[in-house]
């Protein structure tokens, strides 16, 4: 999975201008955070098709990130995901964004971004 991080202005329509455009590209957002601060908003999000997400972000010109993410399903019980981020920080992994992307009685799936791709992949490998 990929996720983009996409600075725009914190004004009205901002938002609803990206998301239009990947729409209109047949983009799906599978999970998304946006946050204002002061004069600047921020969106950090993951989608169904990267290549096209990065394409239309690309001729936006809008700032935009990309990186890898992560996936893990934790059992749906108490401390699962305390577990997880305990395991990875004591890796030495920084998990710089974390998304529930479905829950089911069943379990919990999360995608996570990391600065340490590698170590992350080989501590969730193992927590799953």
């Amino acid at each position: 999975m990929t996720e983009f991080t996409v600075r725009l202005a914190n004004r009205p329509g901002m938002l609803a201008a990206l998301t239009e455009r990947l729409a209109a590209a047949g983009v799906n957002i599978e999970a998304l955070a946006a946050f204002g601060y002061a004069e600047d908003g921020h969106v950090r999000m993951i989608v169904d098709d990267a290549i096209t997400a990065g394409r239309i972000l690309r001729e936006a010109d809008l700032s935009t990130q990309e990186r890898e993410v992560l996936t893990v399903i934790l059992p749906h019980v108490p401390g699962s995901l305390a577990r997880m981020t305990r395991r990875l920080a004591d890796s030495g992994v920084n998990i710089e964004a974390l998304y529930l992307l479905k829950s089911t009685a069943d379990g919990l799936e999360f995608a996570v971004a990391v600065d340490e791709v590698g170590t992350a992949r080989s501590q969730l490998a193992s927590t799953a």
